[in-house]
């Protein structure tokens, strides 16, 4: 196949991948008047394709907006071989990235989660504390229109820019509950607008903020948040562009990236001085992998063995309470209605490391109740049937509980030997197993979970089955340190191999944390943005992309 240059000529910065991390990065870059062009492989969502007052809304929702893109298989999206893999991988692909799909969810890391190795002897440190990320917190939250309340004693002091959604009967009981036992609880932080705000409207509570996405354009996604802004300020956003490679030069500095043109089918070179990758946790791997040359024979960026290894996707439990009160607990936010931060580090005597962030959700429509997961049962046939919907519908909450998931070399993304994309472009291999740590960590705040609800006043505590359909948090497989021999990029996200190449998503994240991860990702691609725009003067480029 040949390839083509554009008529784009080379611009400051080619980035991959529109989501939080390419979308906060791409319009940090443009307010400081470089030129950006960002390739996406797929295209704005569709919020028209399912109407939420169709009878058939809750089943074709999981077809046209489902998590696990194996499963949905939209003209945008990759195979993904995880037969090796105990977690099925999430993701979205078009405008937005996975942002269209998140619960919205929205954390800070505590200051302890970046001394993981100081503190517990496991991990990794990271190569920056809570401090140097936190005025980039700042403005994120401020970027993601994020509401809750300020104040919560498990973080150093900062207030979401909106106001907190309005507390369910369900919330006010577990808050009872909590004060009761001692425990940590607060009212959930999420990226959705509670007033007009950056364009969003406020939240009516649907509780369709995953699948199918929002269509009422509260939640913060970056196809809402950020690409109109990004747009005006010049940004040229290339759908269904789906890049295969970084090119390089003879002195090994990118020039570029070699990208597809899925409606045509033809092959072309975007110039640039910088290559900034925010292809998610599997995407960037995969073309730093599929970026081989003679001097970058096992991948590009890849001198360390790192590029694919230590993936993270957070171990899962989830635990409901049956109560015989009548709640809202079909409505919003789907993400959070608050938290408890307890026992999010490692508890003496316990037998595993590190901890979890428990989140108070509702259990969902009709739909939700009849299912096996996460009852461990259907709810049946006949009176069985009515009987089993009328006890769960109203009637329940749910912890779901994220354990910090510990890097091993070992879970990590290849390149299939055999499988490839509609373009003819190798696909991801997952390889990922559950160690004896999480399985122990997720048992034991599952425990402690039931003990949550049962201090409520639930009359009956159900664990969901164990299952693959969980990952929705893809980290660490590019991960940043000091030392070139054991990461990928540095503190600011260069490439130690290649000085003007960057990784901006949630790849590089030595440690997962016990949180919803998009926070931190967004606020790391504001850092390193920040970064680039203040050393652009210096900044080290190939001589063929000047």
């Amino acid at each position: 196949m040949n390839i083509t240059a554009n008529n784009r000529g080379t611009v400051d910065a080619v980035i991959v991948g529109s989501g939080p991390s390419g979308a906060v990065a791409a319009m940090h870059l443009a307010k400081a008047g470089m030129s950006v062009v960002c390739l996406e492989q797929g295209e704005y969502p569709n919020y028209t394709s399912i109407n939420f007052d169709e009878s058939t809304f809750e089943l074709k929702r999981d077809q046209v907006f489902n998590w696990n893109p194996n499963r949905r298989m939209n003209s945008a999206d990759y195979p993904i071989n995880d037969t090796e893999s105990d977690v099925a991988p999430f993701m979205w692909n078009g405008v937005g990235g996975s942002s269209v799909i998140y619960a919205a969810a929205w954390h800070r890391f505590q200051p302890s989660n970046f001394r993981v190795k100081t503190l517990d002897g496991v991990a990794e440190d990271w190569p920056l504390t809570y401090e140097d990320l936190a005025p980039y917190y700042t403005q994120a939250e401020l970027q993601f229109s994020v509401s809750g309340v300020g104040g919560d004693p498990s973080y150093p002091p900062f207030d979401p820019p909106l106001p907190p959604m309005p507390m369910s009967d369900l919330t006010k009981k577990m808050f009872a509950a909590h004060k009761r036992l001692g425990w940590h609880i607060w009212p959930g932080t999420n990226a959705i607008a509670t007033v007009k705000n950056n364009g969003l409207t406020p939240c009516v509570r649907r509780g369709a903020c995953m699948a199918p996405a929002c269509f009422d354009g509260a939640k913060a996604s970056t196809d809402r948040t950020h690409w109109p802004i990004n747009i005006k300020l010049g940004v040229k956003l290339i759908q269904r562009a789906r890049v295969s490679r970084v090119e390089t030069d003879a002195q090994g500095m990118a020039t570029g990236v070699t990208y597809i043109d899925r409606e045509s089918g033809k092959e072309h070179f975007q110039s640039a001085r910088i290559v900034i990758l925010a292809a998610n946790g599997i995407g960037t791997p995969r073309i730093l992998l599929n970026s081989h040359s003679a001097r970058f024979q096992t991948g590009l960026a890849n001198s360390s063995d790192m590029v694919g290894r230590n993936l993270m996707m957070h171990p899962h439990g989830m635990v409901m309470g049956l109560f015989d009160d009548f709640f809202d607990s079909w409505q919003g936010p789907t993400g959070q209605r608050a938290y408890s931060q307890q026992f999010t580090e490692t508890q003496p005597g316990v037998g595993f490391y590190r901890g979890a962030k428990w989140q108070l959700m509702g259990t969902g429509g009709p739909l939700s109740q009849i299912g096996v997961w996460p009852w461990g049962k259907p709810a049946g046939w006949g009176e069985e049937f009515h009987k089993t919907v009328s006890q769960r519908f109203g009637h329940s909450g749910m912890w779901s509980i994220i354990g910090e998931d510990l890097p091993n070399p070992e879970n990590r993304v290849l390149l299939d030997s055999t499988l490839k994309d509609a373009d003819g472009i190798p696909a991801p291999k997952v390889v990922y197993r559950c160690d004896e740590n999480s399985k122990k960590l997720v048992a034991w705040h599952e425990e402690h979970a039931a003990m949550s609800f049962k201090e409520a006043g639930a009359y009956e505590v159900v664990k969901a089955p164990d299952s693959r359909e969980t990952g929705w948090h893809i980290l660490g497989a590019a991960r940043m340190g000091t030392d070139p021999m054991t990461s990928v990029v540095d503190a600011w996200n260069r490439a130690h191999d290649v000085p003007n190449l960057f990784i901006v998503d949630g790849s590089v994240m030595p440690t997962s944390g016990p949180v919803n991860p998009t926070g931190t990702v967004a606020a790391l691609a504001l850092r390193a943005a920040d970064g680039i725009v203040k050393n652009r003067r210096t900044q080290v480029v190939s001589g063929h992309s000047k």
